[in-house]
């Protein structure tokens, strides 16, 4: 691999195009361009400090038709060109011919890809990690189970690879290039700049309070790739150590919001396990390793999978403008369709997730079990002592312009006795809740019959805790 030094490229550039066109790498494929399909996979390596404090390079795969180019500030971008080695293929392209995981080969690049990342990140086949893995690949021609069978083998007893014999290498050179100051792509007419702290931050958001702040970019970059769009000014937050930290408090947690969603994972899964098992079907891993919590808040999606969850435990977020902060509770964050409280050159800083909310359950209606957009996300968390409830937060996303409360609902089981009568008058007060759309996704009807089913799923559950099918629903 190369050291690539650029200054003056379009910030609007996704990596898929500058690898094709400018770096000459064509094996990497635009499949849809909106990070559905994985042909486009790509993995980057990034300095990573475990637990015991031991320099690694972490590396994780991506979607390069929504990665921009100036998100590899100081980071080690890896292509399916780079993975054969001395006249010999990589061991995870060597496992899909001998398992005959390709036909037209159309997606087996971004298979690879996605593929190479999962040995990495693997001590042992593990079938269940191999499903997550491959998630976010579509093959039209081949069907899955050879491979998956490659998944297997390309896990077991992996061989060392050139990867592996220059990790010191690499760890020096990613050392070397650590950003140390804002930088800039900067093409004439358009630019992205790339602070390091959240001062920074703030100071280049009040100077250009124009600018579009890139995170992720998998909903940010659709306006260019899909809608063809042109985004003047961006300004690259996944650079800013303080924005991307996990901090456990007795009563909380703080979630930076340029967190990437699978750094949420593990404490949200161990906190709440509902939260856990729908991040798991938020999208593919692809999209979950560039998505962070704060951009599924902030770009206001009524369809977005955390807010229903975080609004039913009370989260609040912590907004920053110049050297003001002010925390605002989550439910009062969203006005209207992809309308919000945020001012004009204010942004996320951070997500407050309380703790200790044990009746909390998530539910996710869908078409498809994995990298799919809810028709319905239900959220629904009460406090019942001596079998009556005394709290009730009920939020739902897909059924308004925004990730709302279900306030008629909440009124009619607080104070009300636990019991079946008590639901299905919540299920009927539910209806004045919402006067939800139809669409391709479904029916105004199906989703408030589902909305109601879910409450009666989540009265069930609770009274027979060993029955749980959560987040498994489809349309």
């Amino acid at each position: 691999q190369e050291l690539r030094s650029e200054h003056a490229l379009d910030p609007n550039l996704t990596v898929l195009n500058y690898l094709r066109e400018h770096v000459g790498k064509p094996g990497t494929k635009e499949g849809c361009a909106s990070g559905d399909c994985g042909a486009c996979t790509v993995v980057v390596g990034e300095l990573h400090t475990d637990e015991q404090g031991a320099e690694q390079i972490r590396y994780r795969s991506l979607n390069s038709c929504l990665t921009f180019v100036s998100s590899l500030h100081g980071k080690q971008l890896i292509s399916v060109e780079d993975l054969k080695h001395k006249g010999q293929l990589h061991s995870v392209q060597q496992a899909m011919v001998e398992c005959h995981g390709s036909q037209c080969g159309f997606c087996t690049p971004g298979f690879v890809m996605s593929l190479f990342a999962l040995q990495k990140n693997s001590d042992a086949p593990d079938s269940h990690k191999a499903h997550e893995a491959l998630a976010g690949n579509l093959c039209r021609c081949t069907g899955y189970r050879p491979i998956l069978a490659a998944a297997e083998q390309a896990c077991c007893n992996k061989p060392l690879d050139q990867f592996d014999s220059r990790q010191a290498e690499t760890i020096a050179r990613l050392k070397a290039i650590a950003p140390t100051q804002t930088g800039e792509l900067n093409s004439g007419d358009k630019r992205c700049l790339v602070p390091l702290t959240v001062a920074d931050l703030a100071d280049l958001y009040d100077a250009y309070p124009q600018a579009r702040l890139l995170a992720g970019g998998t909903d940010l970059a659709l306006e260019v790739t899909q809608f063809h769009r042109t985004l003047p000014v961006m300004i690259y937050v996944g650079n800013i150590e303080a924005m991307k930290r996990i901090e456990q408090f007795d009563d909380r947690l703080e979630i930076g919001a340029a967190t990437a969603l699978s750094d949420c994972y593990a404490a949200l899964h161990h906190e709440y396990p509902d939260f856990g098992e729908l991040l798991q079907r938020f999208a593919s891993l692809q999209i979950r390793n560039q998505g962070t919590l704060g951009g599924n808040i902030g770009n206001a999606s009524p369809i977005g999978d955390s807010p229903p969850l975080l609004i039913a435990l009370g989260a609040q977020i912590v907004l920053c403008k110049g050297n003001t902060r002010r925390t605002l509770a989550l439910e009062d964050y969203f006005i209207d369709y992809r309308v919000t409280a945020r001012q004009d050159s204010e942004f996320i800083e951070t997500i407050i997730v309380p703790k200790g909310h044990t009746l909390f359950r998530a539910y996710k209606v869908s078409k498809r079990l994995d990298d799919d957009i809810s028709a319905v996300c239900a959220a629904f968390n009460l406090k019942i002592d001596n079998g009556v409830v005394s709290e009730a937060r009920v939020a739902f996303g897909g059924m308004a312009a925004t990730p709302k409360r279900a306030t008629r609902c909440e009124a009619a089981l607080v104070g009300a006795t636990w019991n079946a009568a008590t639901v299905e008058k919540a299920c009927t007060a539910l209806a004045g809740d919402f006067t939800p759309l139809s669409d391709f996704r479904a029916s105004k009807e199906y989703r408030l019959l589902s909305a109601q089913n879910l409450l009666r799923k989540y009265f069930i559950e609770l009274q027979t805790p060993h029955i749980e099918t959560r987040v498994t629903a489809y349309v």
